[in-house]
Parts: structure tokens; sequence; C-alpha cells
């Protein structure tokens, strides 16, 4: 088990979230699922047997979700970021992460259930990294005016 691991609070659809969270990540599984039980049912408000919690991973890193009813949303204070090395990878989880969500700027989105995601080529991070600023500024001047992410056009600007 890992020492870090986030847990995500949705509001009793956790069920669907996680098949389709798990559905787009290849490298993913479902671990094990809990119900709410006598006890915890009316504690929490939910009906006894109904899924409490899935333990889910993603491309090797940990997740909870809970279904802990209307209480609490997600907003995009916290978000989910995918490092992506080609364009077709940013169009795959583009395509599959904002499907019936909502497209937001600079790489982000929000999908159906109302979790926000950055989908980042992974040269966007090298770009900045390489110590010339003025080549960092043309880079981040262009991404700041993308929506989706394009690769060829963040390394065009970052050449000059």
């Amino acid at each position: 088990m890992q020492k870090l691991s986030t847990c995500l609070w949705f509001n009793n659809n956790a069920e669907e979230a996680v098949n389709f969270y798990t559905s787009i990540f290849k490298d993913s599984k479902i671990k094990a699922t809990t119900r709410y039980g006598e006890i915890s049912s009316v504690e929490s408000g939910q009906e006894k047997g109904s899924i409490m919690t899935i333990s889910f991973e993603l491309a090797g890193q940990d997740y909870l979700a809970l279904n802990g009813g209307s209480i609490y949303a997600f907003t995009p204070a916290v978000s989910i970021i995918v490092t992506c090395d080609t364009q077709e990878e940013i169009d795959y989880y583009w395509k599959s992460l904002s499907a019936g969500g909502q497209e937001v700027q600079c790489g982000w989105l929000t999908d159906k259930f109302g979790l926000s995601w950055q989908i980042v080529p992974t040269a966007v991070y090298e770009m900045m990294n390489e110590g010339d600023p003025k080549k960092s500024d043309r880079m981040m001047s262009a991404l700041i005016n993308m929506v989706k992410l394009d690769l060829a056009a963040l390394k065009k600007a970052y050449a000059g």
C-alpha cells in the first residue's frame, strides 16, 4: 500500500466514476469495495448495503472513491495532472476525460463528475526548466492562449 493516496468524495456516483476512470487509463484496476453497514448507514444517511468506498489504481497511483453525498463538491483548487509524451496521448486523454465535462483553459478540463484534470506534455516541464527565460516566456505565452495543449505549437514558440 502506498503511504500517500487521494480520497475523492463523490455524490453517490463513485462506482460510475471509478468505472469511467479505469476504462480510460490502461494501467488501472479496482482493488476493493466496501459497503455501508448498519451503523455507518445511519451516521452517513446512506442506504445500508450501498457502496461506501472503492479503492482503485490509475497508472500506479492509489485513489479511494467515497460515496459521501452532496455535502462537498470538487473545485479546480485540486486537480489531477496527466503527463503525456506525445500529441496522440494528449488527444486521447483530453477527449476521454472531457467527454460529458467541460474544456477549460491551458490544458485544464473538468470531467463529467466535476473533477479537474490537467493534460500536460512532459516537454512543457522540460522547456520550463532548461533555464532560458525568454524561450520559456514564449512557450508560456502560447500555452495560455490554448485550451487543449498543442505540443508542436508549444515547441515552435519555445524555439522562436
